[in-house]
């Protein structure tokens, strides 16, 4: 089973929008104010609407969704903040990779 496009823009969306809500409540935090806050909060909470629209099991959701994730805040962090990413994390980015891998195409349990 292969993972459907739908799917890989759906955990793409929800992606940007967590992170991008996370970078605009830390903004908020650090000067930029309730208004910068509140618009982090509803990114948020959008995030979590749009992840949910893919109609799986939601530890399989989950599991690989944060695979996605990773990689999404470390390159937002590398290239959007100007942050220098270790080896060590991109390491680390891999085995969640690797871990996302295991969840999508390992086998059904049983309930």
């Amino acid at each position: 089973m292969r993972l459907p496009v739908m799917a890989w823009l759906i955990f793409l969306a929800a992606a940007v929008l967590e992170v991008g809500g996370d970078a605009v409540v830390r903004k908020g935090l650090r000067g930029g104010g309730v208004a910068f806050m509140a618009l982090g909060f509803v990114m948020l909470g959008t995030y979590g609407v749009v992840v949910n629209l893919v109609p799986w099991d939601f530890s399989k959701l989950l599991g690989v969704y944060v695979a996605i994730f990773a990689v999404v805040s470390v390159l937002v962090g590398r290239f959007l903040f100007q942050e220098s990413v270790p080896l060590s994390t991109w390491i680390g980015i891999a085995i969640i990779v690797i871990g996302g891998l295991v969840v999508q195409f390992g086998r059904a349990g049983r309930a």
